[in-house]
């Protein structure tokens, strides 16, 4: 077990390197100068899209669904472990290269999430098809690539993010905040899943416009009070990040120290295992938007890297920095737990906002990828698949108590770094109609801008 886990370990430092790390970050570095600074000067206007209703009838869910959709994919344990992960092993500058990661990530997932739509299908069925695969076949023109996405998605659903660190991080919660048997909630759990996903699309965007706006705000609220209460040390913290980002985080209490490079590429790789700019995920839920603008919903796709990364991580790091947590002897959830305890000055109510977070935001992300691994297995297999796919992904949830938690992160980055290349490639590929269509959008709406005075001129004379 130890030699697997040695070998694995060496494939995830190979996939994330710095090879990797450029081309993720450099696409969004590239995307946002090309596209004027976009998720900057339009992310008021994309905010203000979320909660507006799109009267275009092609698509399965409303945009708002689409959105919830792909948050409930993305946040996750990702938020609360993930970040306490990052800043355990790259210390607090980590914080600001998740920062940083997820800035740019912002153009990366517009760009994905319009090309979703742009080359989106309709089945037999009048289902919507879309995602990376299908912008890799019919925009780039490269069976081979659409086809690598798809298994590398299909594993990520089925190995990584989508099932065993969401699985663990439920009964781990369950177990410390309200004592209940490992095997009772993954039988539980299991059963929830299976009711959930086998309604399809209508029914996971149904469960995701409900419990993830509620949850996040409940989970914001918590965090703000553990900052509020601890104000007078906010800056210090916030100083501390950005310090610590470029010099060396010397060893204090639990935490073992760490270099410049370590900071950056566990800031980046749990930025990106967070918020999934650039994986090519959030596409999937973006094509079954009722939209009839590609730049609309990619506007609004966009916005789920704020909330998730530039708000949700931004947070929890804060905490677990203003109160110390991060150099504790303690790690994952455990250690947001203490963070939170320790922040609220309370023993019960700290842990107990936490594992409710963590096992709403856990099952949700479950029900979010189990919709992506659909999505690949149509491409690959056609509709037939759909049913022993999800059988085989409910039996993966309740197989997920026994695997270790080391393991399971190393197998969930493997496979998100594989799934990310093929994605990357199709952006750069098809960079002109990304930029093409965002020209044209926003040269009609400064059309229609001038032409409105002219129309009440008319109206009135």
């Amino acid at each position: 077990m130890h030699n697997l886990q040695n070998l694995l370990l060496k494939i995830d430092h190979f996939i994330w390197g710095p090879p990797l790390l450029i081309l993720l970050v450099g696409t969004g570095v590239y995307f946002t100068f090309r596209l004027g600074l976009l998720q900057f000067r339009y992310l008021p206007h994309a905010l203000k899209l979320v909660f507006s209703k799109d009267k275009s009838n092609s698509g399965d869910i409303s945009s708002f669904a689409a959105l919830c959709t792909a948050l409930s994919a993305t946040i996750g344990t990702g938020n609360i472990v993930g970040v306490a992960t990052a800043i355990k092993l790259g210390g607090p500058g980590a914080l600001f290269w998740m920062w940083l990661a997820a800035v740019f990530g912002m153009a990366t997932k517009y760009a994905e999430c319009l090309l979703a739509v742009k080359y989106r299908q309709t089945d037999s069925k009048g289902e919507i098809l879309g995602g990376p695969m299908y912008y890799l076949q019919h925009g780039v023109g490269s069976k081979t690539l659409a086809v690598l996405f798809a298994i590398f998605a299909l594993a990520v659903a089925c190995f990584g993010i989508g099932t065993f660190p969401q699985v663990h991080a439920i009964l781990d919660a369950s177990e410390i905040s309200f004592g209940v048997p490992r095997y009772m909630t993954a039988i539980v759990l299991t059963i929830l899943v299976a009711i959930v996903t086998l309604g399809g699309i209508q029914s996971i965007a149904k469960v995701a416009a409900k419990v993830v706006p509620t949850m996040a705000l409940v989970y914001i609220l918590a965090c703000l009070s553990v900052l509020t209460l601890n104000a007078e040390h906010l800056l210090d913290a916030v100083t501390l990040v950005i310090t610590s980002a470029f010099t060396t985080t010397a060893a204090t209490g639990g935490f073992l120290g760490a270099g410049i490079m370590l900071a950056i590429q566990s800031g980046v790789a749990r930025g990106v295992f967070s918020n999934e700019s650039g994986l090519g995920s959030a596409p999937m839920a973006a094509a079954a938007a009722k939209t009839d603008s590609c730049v609309r919903q990619g506007l609004i796709s966009m916005t789920g890297t704020f909330f998730d990364t530039i708000i949700i991580c931004t947070m929890t790091g804060l905490a677990l920095i203003l109160t110390g947590a991060w150099q504790a002897d303690l790690a994952g959830a455990q250690m947001t737990t203490y963070a939170f305890a320790q922040g609220l000055d309370s023993p019960t109510l700290g842990p107990l906002l936490i594992s409710v977070g963590l096992i709403f935001f856990a099952f949700t992300t479950i029900l979010g990828w189990n919709y992506y691994g659909e999505r690949c297995v149509v491409y690959l297999f056609g509709r037939k698949g759909i049913l022993p796919y999800k059988i085989i992904f409910v039996g993966l949830v309740a197989s997920g108590a026994f695997l270790h938690l080391d393991m399971i992160w190393i197998i969930a980055d493997i496979f998100n770094g594989l799934m990310a290349i093929p994605n990357l490639i199709g952006l750069i590929a098809l960079r002109h109609i990304i930029i093409e269509e965002t020209k044209l959008f926003f040269d009609v709406k400064r059309e229609q801008k001038t032409q409105q005075p002219k129309n009440k001129l008319q109206i009135q004379n």
